[in-house]
């Protein structure tokens, strides 16, 4: 029973499983390097350094896949064991509906409510402070993309900015 449980633990371990995918993950690049033509040291083609770094990538993985299945490691329930979600699942749901509202409504009149929002629900700060940050974060950063580095940002249906 303890062979049984142990073969059914390395396979469940996520060490193994990233070793392998990382082990994929070498081998395409390496191959993909071998396709561009690697040339010489003296005169390296265009897959050269692909090549070459696809073989670090390979010896990486090895290395991580050697060790998960010698030592053990954590399973992939466990990884997750105790994890609180709320948090990350409503900074998803502000940036996807950031990037909702962001052409219709453009970059400042997303970005303030946007920021207010996370600062206030995320890691909760006094509205005294939240409002000038959500307020001057944006503001600042519009003003060095528009006049400093020249990007346009959407302006919006209201025009602003």
């Amino acid at each position: 029973m303890a062979e049984a449980e142990r073969a059914k633990f390395k396979l469940n371990n996520s060490e193994l499983w990233g070793g392998l995918v990382g082990l994929a993950l070498g081998v395409f690049v390496v191959w993909s390097g071998y396709k561009l033509k690697i040339g010489g040291i003296h005169d390296p083609g265009s897959g050269f350094v692909v090549f070459y770094t696809g073989i670090l990538m390979c010896l990486f993985a090895v290395s991580i896949i050697v060790a998960a299945v010698t030592e053990g490691g954590p399973t992939i329930g466990s990884l997750w064991a105790g994890t609180r979600w709320t948090k990350p699942l409503i900074v998803t749901g502000c940036l996807t509906l950031f990037a909702f509202l962001l052409q219709p409504f453009g970059f400042l009149l997303s970005a303030i409510p946007l920021l207010l929002l996370l600062l206030r629900v995320i890691d909760p700060v006094r509205w005294t402070l939240a409002i000038p940050l959500a307020v001057l974060a944006p503001l600042c950063v519009w003003w060095v993309l528009k006049h400093g580095l020249l990007i346009q940002l959407p302006a919006g249906m209201f025009n602003i900015g």
